[in-house]
């Protein structure tokens, strides 16, 4: 399992973008407040192009990106980066 996610925080949006055991489960949109769950996943949607540099990393499950999303609630801003290449 692996995860990309990207923060959107004009609209204030958090983006995922996920694999399991190798296959693509597509994207999901939640809010920054909120949570991704696997059903949220759609193999038909994509992350938007305006979002190229607002990569915040990747991370190794759900939880992990679902733990990023409760930290960044707390004041700690963190540095959002261009989106590897091989993830666009």
């Amino acid at each position: 399992m692996g995860f990309g996610l990207w923060i959107d925080r004009r609209d204030r949006l958090a983006w995922a973008k996920g694999t399991h055991e190798y296959r693509p489960m597509g994207a999901a949109v939640v809010a920054l407040t909120d949570q991704f769950r696997p059903r949220d996943f759609r193999s038909l949607r994509g992350v938007p192009p305006h979002l190229r540099n607002c990569f915040a990393g990747f991370f190794g499950s759900l939880e992990e990106v679902n733990e990023h999303l409760r930290a960044r609630r707390r004041p700690r801003p963190r540095e959002l980066r261009p989106t590897p290449s091989h993830v666009r």
